[in-house]
């Protein structure tokens, strides 16, 4: 049987049959123990007192109308009379056994004729969704991901299956999409760079110029250059995220935001902004450098995506990590996109040391693959608060 819906049919077919035979051989075999005594009771009476078997055969003896049942019970018989009576109660019951059994196998062969065909009617219903599943699995591709299955059915096994299906495929699809703006959104930040480069050398270094403008776009090429650099660092962190732990060991979430708040002060005196740290001793099961690498982005940005004057705020507790600065009003809407990569709050100028908008994707990139979780709200008075909450050690 090469099919599901034969396999199904010979089961269910095969169980139906077998329920038919079982009833039709208990009911022989019930009415075969009380047939005979049934029948000699019924018989007896109506033999004639002195008639015997060979008298009953030729018919010379006439059976007269039979009498009541209860003087069937209080009749008492000659031994040749109940000699015939047995007789022709054991031919009458053999009789009726074998018509019995006859019209009992025509009615099984015509069972178990009509019970394959609804097994197989039964398994094609059932096996319906199945085969929608599958035709719409072989026509999926890249091109028509966005089509679902949305089973019309009943619930149950095969209407979760389909639902799952659909879900599934709506992930893929998210996954698809989102690799996709990633692959764009990285070619274009890389052509940049590489466009500055070109134009530079071919434009600036022409016609032979003076010693201040090579000078110039040497500085240019080489800051052009550390942003190129800093970008496929970032890609490649976030791909090295993407892939999961690769180690794990106790680590001071309040001691590494400590090392990064103090490892960014010369930043920090130079924007002329106020770092208020608030810290209370959390440790997390995870990786030391992806972990500083979190705080660090976060850090960072709140400080570059700030104002002279402003405020940072770092507090660090049993929820997690939080880092609330000062700056420039944020759309509500956008703050969800500002974890997609190359996602920025606000147009990007090219300006020295601006980044390359993966601080925050990297931040939940990180996040997800220590079990946790990176969100951020919007300040009424402008900046961002960033939450990320991750499992604590006991």
């Amino acid at each position: 049987m090469s099919s599901e819906r034969a396999r199904l049919t010979a089961l269910y077919g095969g169980l139906l049959v077998l329920a038919g035979a079982l009833l039709v051989g208990l009911v022989y075999l019930l009415v075969s123990e009380g047939l005979y005594a049934s029948v000699l009771t019924a018989v007896a009476p109506a033999v004639p007192a002195g008639a015997t078997a060979p008298a009953v055969r030729s018919g010379l003896a006439t059976a007269p109308a039979l009498p009541s049942s209860d003087w069937a019970q209080t009749v008492v018989m000659q031994p040749g009379q109940y000699a015939v009576a047995q007789r022709v109660s054991t031919a009458a019951g053999d009789a009726a056994l074998s018509q019995l059994l006859t019209v009992s196998g025509i009615s099984l062969a015509v069972y178990s004729a009509l019970s394959v065909a609804l097994a197989w009617w039964m398994a094609g219903r059932v096996l319906r969704p199945v085969g929608v599943i599958t035709a719409r699995a072989r026509r999926l591709s890249g091109s028509n991901l966005h089509e679902r299955l949305a089973l019309k059915a009943p619930p149950g096994e095969l209407k979760e299956l389909a639902d799952t299906f659909d879900g599934m495929l709506d992930r893929i699809e998210a996954l698809v999409a989102a690799r996709q703006r990633f692959a764009a959104n990285a070619a274009h930040e890389l052509r940049t760079p590489l466009a500055v480069q070109r134009a530079a050398a071919e434009i600036g270094l022409a016609d032979d110029p003076p010693p201040e403008k090579v000078a110039w776009i040497r500085d240019k090429l080489i800051d052009t250059a550390a942003d190129s650099e800093q970008l496929i660092e970032g890609l490649l962190l976030l791909a090295v995220c993407d892939e999961g732990l690769r180690r794990r060991e106790r680590v001071g979430l309040d001691a590494t935001a400590a090392t990064v708040t103090e490892a960014l002060e010369a930043e920090v005196k130079e924007r002329s902004i106020t770092v208020e740290a608030e810290t209370r001793p959390v440790s997390v099961e995870g990786d030391p450098v992806l972990l500083d690498h979190l705080v660090h982005n976060l850090v960072a940005n709140a400080l570059r995506h700030n104002h002279p004057g402003g405020t940072v705020r770092v507090r660090v507790g049993p929820g997690g990590l939080e880092v609330a600065n000062t700056g420039p009003v944020v759309d509500p809407a956008t703050v969800p996109l500002l974890f997609e990569p190359f996602r920025r709050a606000q147009a990007r100028r090219h300006a020295p040391g601006e980044g390359a908008g993966l601080g925050l994707s990297i931040v939940a990139s990180i996040a997800r693959a220590h079990g946790g979780e990176a969100s951020a709200t919007a300040n009424p008075g402008g900046g961002l608060t960033v939450r990320v909450v991750l499992p604590t050690c006991p």
